[in-house]
Order: C-alpha cells, then structure tokens, then sequence
C-alpha cells in the first residue's frame, strides 16, 4: 500500500490557524513549526508563529519571529499591528507608535491600525491625537467597537460624559451574562412597577462605584431590585439602598425571573449623567455593627489608624504601573510620628505585609479578611485609608472614609478624570495624589508624607474616635 504524501506546508499552515482559532496552542504550534521545516522563508508563518508565542507570553521569541517575518515581507499590515502590540505591551511606545504607524500606511482604510494608536495615544495622555485616530477608525467603520472603547476612555476621562457613556457601550464584559439570561434588557425606559435584575460586571472596584445606582433607580419607582455581584460582595452589598436582594454570581442564576435587567455600569447612560450631576450620597455603603466590634479589638487604642494597601490584582492590565513593586517604597511614611499603619493587602503583596521593611512598623490583618464586608468592618475603624487604585479606594469612598489615592502617570483611569486632587465622586472624601513622570512613585510618596504630618497636627495625637 502506497503511503500518502506529507503535507505540505501550506496544508500545516491551514491546519495551525484552525488548531489557533480552536484555542489549541500546542496543536497549532507544532503545525507552524514543521511549516517552517519545509518554507523557512514564507513570512506569514513567523508572523503566526510570532502571535502565537506572543499569547504564551514569549515576548523576545514572539519578537524574533516577528522581525523575521517583517524582513521577509515588510509590506503586511497585521504583522506590524501585531508587533507593535507586543511593543506597547512591554512599554517600548516610540516603537509601537513606528509599527501601528507603518501599519496604517500600508492599509489606510483599516480602521484596526488607527484604533491601536488611539488607544496608545490615550495612554500617555496624547488626547488629542487620540481622539483623531480613534475618530478616523469609527468613520471607516463604525462597527469597530475597540475604536469606540478606545475613544470612550478618552471622553470620560475629560468628563464629556454626553458622548463618553454611549461610547462605552462597546465595552462586552458582561457577554455570558446577556447570553444566560432571557428578560429584555433595559433601555432607560420607566420601571414603574417593574422588577430589575442589575448585572455584574468588570471588576470589585467597578461594582462598588457604579452600586450606588441601585437607589437612583429605585427612586424612579423599580419595584425590586435584584442585584448580581461578586461573591466577596455579597455581605457588603447587603447594606446598598435600594437593593431587595444580593445574589452572588456563583450562585444559580434565573433566566427570566425579573421583568428587565441592565450591566451595572449601562446606567450613567440611561440616567443622563453628567459631571455636575452625579449621584453622591456619601456615605452609601456600611459596615455591620457587630464586625466593626470584633475587628476594632485589633486596632491599636491610641494613635492615628491609617489602612494601607499598596498592590492591585496582578491580572488587571495596567497593574505593573498602578501598583507599588515594593512595600519599601512607603518606607518615608514610618518616619511620621504617632501614626498605626495597618495593612489590608489581600493576595498580592500580603508577603511583603508579613515582613515589612524595618522604619515601617505594620500591623497586617489582610490575611484574615474573608471578603469586603470584613474589610469596610475594619475601614470603618480607621482615621485614613492610603491606597494605590484599586477596589479598597472604592470602598472606602463609598464608606465617606478619608482616603488618598496614588495614582500612575501612564494609562491613569478615566474614572479619575484629568489634572483633579478631588473626586466628584466621593466629594470631600478622596484626595488623589498623581505622578509627574511614569514610574515615579518616590515623589507621591513624599507628598503623602507631607501631607500625613500636616493630617496628624490637625487631628492631634489622642486617642482615635
């Protein structure tokens, strides 16, 4: 029996974009590989080979296998939008700037190449030109929804939020929701009567930010409010004005039990919000009496209690430039006298908690922290929270807690808005303290130091309320 020719490499190279496309890495890869064997000099297979190793989290051979394509083939567009995305992941922006540029300049009508240099403009803060490109991709296509993501993160940083929340709509976190449930979504038309199921979506941070909606639709007359939100926030959430019922999204979830149901952070749009009129009823989460009473019996008696929290969740994208590399980067801050700082880190960073640089005495509690309802049971104790951006800023804003927020110079949440030390959003209660250069923690933190000194002489160094 006559055994069958080998594939080709044309038939491997088929065959390894279907195994990628079928989220089978190592399948696909190995296509790609004995492609190579037979055409080493066939530019789209270093490229796909390149996209694959990139996922994998390969950056220097991912580059390698771009280069080698684009020296091959310097005149396919995808190659340098993949590549110059790996370039912006690793921070190396003049460079990703060439790549989408020559991207754009081999395909012009794509609108990809112009949303990625939007989105990289916007996180250095080039608005303007972001603005453009991003412009320039809806107006090639006005289906692309990165484009209209990208300019969203523009406009509600400036505070456009006319424009900024319908373009924001082209966010899909919430896709397995919508996909699981049956109830028509709601589109910001009345809910007298009505019972509404408010959805989960992005991050802690997000959902206690935007909770504070479930009362502004009850006001305009929701019969029941069901809300759905992450299992360490279901205890906490308990305590929303508004809310009938708290489900956690690990739990069994009805398809049809509610006459509508809208994504949490859909309603600024449908409520009109705009910067002079944003729902801040400070405080309008709380902590359970009885958990204040049993964590206070941790707290030192005297001095002035400031909670600290210095690392984010290492999986949100912009966590490499929103969170302290080191605890020791806080060290000036030991230097204040009569002051208990007490850790809240949970997960990353609760190492760094147990061994704290000598000049930073701290009190760690993170790891005994079961979800938000202990951690607002411990917030309510303190004088202060100083945080980086992360849920804890939230929370403790929505708490009406002192808080300072130390906020990156690349890639600055538009939540914050632009050039502000205040928050509209928890008003008299936030004090944001920003960088002046990427990566330049040591100033800020000089600054809260100041500012934690003059903060004591203010309070007096009796004993804490």
């Amino acid at each position: 029996m006559t055994e069958p020719d080998p594939p080709s490499a044309e038939t491997l190279f088929f065959e390894g974009n279907r195994h990628l496309a079928e989220g089978d890495a190592a399948r696909a890869e190995a296509c790609f590989r004995a492609a190579l064997q037979l055409a080493p000099d066939l530019a789209e297979l270093h490229a796909n080979l390149g996209f694959l190793l990139d996922e994998r989290g390969a950056a220097t051979a991912a580059e390698a296998c771009y280069v080698r394509a684009m020296a091959l083939n310097p005149d396919i567009s995808q190659v340098h939008l993949n590549f110059g995305s790996l370039l912006a992941s690793h921070k190396r922006l003049e460079e990703a700037e060439a790549a989408y540029t020559r991207a754009i300049l081999l395909a012009p009508e794509s609108p990809v190449g112009w949303s990625n240099l939007g989105g990289l403009y916007a996180g250095q803060k080039r608005d303007a030109e972001a603005e453009v490109c991003c412009r320039q991709a809806m107006a090639l296509d006005a289906s692309y929804a990165k484009a209209r993501f990208n300019l969203a993160y523009v406009l509600l940083r400036q505070g456009r939020y006319e424009e900024g929340w319908p373009c924001l709509e082209a966010r899909d976190w919430y896709g397995a929701l919508q996909a699981h449930l049956e109830c028509p979504r709601w589109q910001g038309e009345p809910l007298t009567g009505k019972s509404l199921l408010i959805g989960y979506e992005a991050g802690h941070g997000d959902m206690i930010q935007f909770g504070r909606y479930a009362a502004v639709l009850k006001r305009q007359g929701a019969a029941r409010i069901t809300f759905l939100c992450h299992p360490a926030l279901k205890t906490l959430f308990a305590t929303l004005d508004g809310v009938d019922q708290v489900m956690a999204f690990d739990e069994p979830v009805p398809k049809a039990a509610w006459d509508c149901w809208t994504p949490l952070m859909s309603i600024p749009l449908y409520c009109q919000t705009r910067l002079d009129s944003i729902p801040a009823p400070i405080p309008y989460l709380h902590a359970e009496a009885e958990r204040v009473a049993r964590w206070r019996a941790h707290l030192p008696a005297q001095g002035l209690r400031v909670g600290l929290v210095w690392k984010g969740n290492p999986r949100f994208e912009n966590d490499a430039d929103r969170s302290l590399s080191s605890l020791a980067l806080l060290l000036p801050l030991g230097q204040v006298g009569g002051v208990h700082f007490i850790s809240l880190q949970k997960g990353a960073g609760e190492e760094q908690a147990m061994h704290p640089p000598e000049g930073l005495p701290l009190l760690h509690l993170g790891s005994q922290i079961d979800d938000f309802a202990d951690t607002a049971a411990i917030v309510a104790s303190l004088d202060l929270v100083i945080c980086v951006d992360t849920a804890i800023a939230h929370l403790a804003g929505a708490m009406g807690k002192p808080c300072w927020v130390l906020l990156p110079d690349y890639k600055t949440d538009w939540r914050w808005l632009e050039g502000r030390t205040d928050s509209p959003w928890y008003p008299g209660v936030l004090r944001l303290f920003r960088q002046s250069a990427a990566g330049d923690w040591t100033s800020v933190v000089a600054q809260v130091k100041a500012a934690l000194e003059a903060f004591l002489q203010k309070i007096g160094p009796g004993p804490t309320p």
